[in-house]
């Protein structure tokens, strides 16, 4: 019998000789694009630190320049600079979410997809078919994870960082794609990374700038695996399912095969990793969606007395625990992570499409103040409908002793108010106009825009660097 990895394998290099659906490749283009923004506004952000740090760790390592760092225009070895793409992807919270394994597959799977296509020469079509690939196959690993009668993951309950450890696996299996390796290859290139993958998330409560590297680690080991293999070195093909494989070592044993492997190639997980409209954590965009609709009502944040924010039981260790914590977040990066800051940050007025990267350039005093008065509580709608849409409800006491209430059952960008392709680019031009002049956003958006017929990849990449 053919074991979980030579089936995924299978797949994956089913997808690189067949192409994928037409549908499926157009949205990976728009992932593309979206990292790509990300990078760039995280490359010319001074809080996404993390990125800087890691590019100056890349330096110090030196080696042969096979791949372009997005912003610097660095020439790293393909492993360095996929570790710095991915790390700016990630930096600034900005990147996509698969639902509902509640992971970001793009921030891992396209830097080393970029890296390992600049370094082999491939074209637009190879890279894209790739990206496919390994995205499906981080969803689908993360779907695995994912209990029903708990409406949550294994990895989150855990501590575990889904992302950074799914997402090696994705980055093997795209890299490994790209450097021509056969469906066996590929299987042992992801049996590799899967002894590399990992990430705890304590740093989203108490501090530290590791997670926004997870990613560009995650893209790191995924394609120093796939080069790892193309050199001779092998996995078990039992790595997933065996006695002391993944699900073992990372879930106690307990995962769903069937979301892992049903309909693989014919029904995709792909199209439901959704977009973020605003630089924040995912699970407190329905409460940014309730605040910009009662402020857009009419509602003055001065008016306000207390605030209640109802969301979904699950996501309160997130964006609501500590509530001293939360209340006066210790960073503009916490805030990203804070309920009550997003929706006093979204109440005082936002922009973008309704709160961007300005908004967390410093913490606001005024937002300070207004979160104060607002408290988390567990919502049972909302409770109900995680973690396949993020919902919330606000309630809202005014001075004069009025209320007013809004609730979203999907949050915006969510499946079933997904952004349209004008507002992508609307994300996108603010994102990477703060690193590039306006014609080179144009000049960069155009050859996303045309990346399927493109002859070569890395010309791409090659286009992203500032100044």
């Amino acid at each position: 019998m053919t074991t979980y990895m030579e089936r995924l394998a299978a797949f994956a290099a089913d997808c690189r000789e067949r192409g994928a659906p037409d549908a499926v490749r157009e949205d990976v283009t728009g992932r593309v694009l979206d990292v790509l923004g990300n990078c760039l506004a995280a490359h010319a952000d001074p809080a996404a630190d993390a990125g800087p740090a890691v590019l100056r760790a890349a330096r110090r390592w030196g080696g042969t320049g096979e791949a372009t760092a997005i912003g610097a225009g660095d020439r790293l070895p393909a492993p360095s600079a996929a570790l710095v793409n991915g790390t700016l992807a990630h930096a600034l919270d900005y990147d996509d979410t698969h639902l509902p394994s509640v992971l970001h597959p793009s921030a891992s799977v396209v830097p080393a997809a970029l890296a390992a296509a600049e370094a082999a020469g491939a074209g637009g079509s190879a890279l894209v078919d790739a990206v496919a690939a390994g995205i499906e196959v981080c969803a689908r690993l993360g779907m695995a994870s994912y209990l029903p009668e708990t409406r949550t993951s294994l990895f989150f309950e855990r501590g575990q960082h889904a992302t950074s450890i799914c997402g090696t696996l994705g980055a093997a299996v795209a890299a490994a794609l790209l450097f021509g390796l056969p469906a066996e290859g590929v299987a042992h290139a992801a049996g590799v990374a899967a002894s590399m993958g990992s990430g705890l998330i304590e740093a989203n409560r108490t501090g530290g700038t590791v997670k926004r590297a997870h990613c560009g680690w995650a893209a790191h080991a995924g394609v120093s695996a796939a080069v790892l293999a193309l050199e001779g070195v092998t996995g078990p093909p039992t790595v997933l399912e065996g006695r002391f494989g993944f699900f073992r070592a990372w879930l106690d044993g307990r995962y769903d095969a069937e979301a892992l492997l049903s309909g693989l190639g014919e029904r995709w997980e792909l199209p439901r990793t959704v977009y973020k409209p605003y630089p924040a954590n995912h699970f407190t965009h329905p409460a940014v969606d309730c605040a910009l609709a009662l402020r857009a009502a009419g509602l003055a944040p001065g008016s306000v007395a207390e605030a209640e924010l109802g969301v979904a039981a699950p996501v309160l260790a997130t964006i609501a625990e500590p509530p001293e914590e939360k209340a006066r977040p210790r960073s503009p990066y916490h805030a990203k992570f804070s309920g009550p800051y997003v929706v006093a940050a979204a109440l005082l007025g936002g922009g973008g499409l309704g709160l961007d990267l300005d908004d967390f350039a410093a913490l606001d005093e005024d937002a300070l103040a207004l979160a104060a008065r607002v408290r988390c509580v567990a919502d049972e709608r909302a409770s109900e409908l995680f973690p396949r849409a993020f919902a919330a409800v606000l309630r809202v006491r005014l001075h004069d002793g009025s209320t007013r209430e809004h609730r979203v059952d999907s949050s915006r960008g969510g499946p079933e108010r997904p952004l349209t392709r004008e507002e992508l680019e609307v994300k996108f031009r603010s994102n990477a106009g703060r690193a590039l002049r306006a014609e080179a956003v144009e000049e960069l958006l155009a050859a996303a825009r045309a990346l399927p017929s493109a002859p070569s990849a890395g010309a791409l990449l090659r286009l992203t660097r500032a100044g």
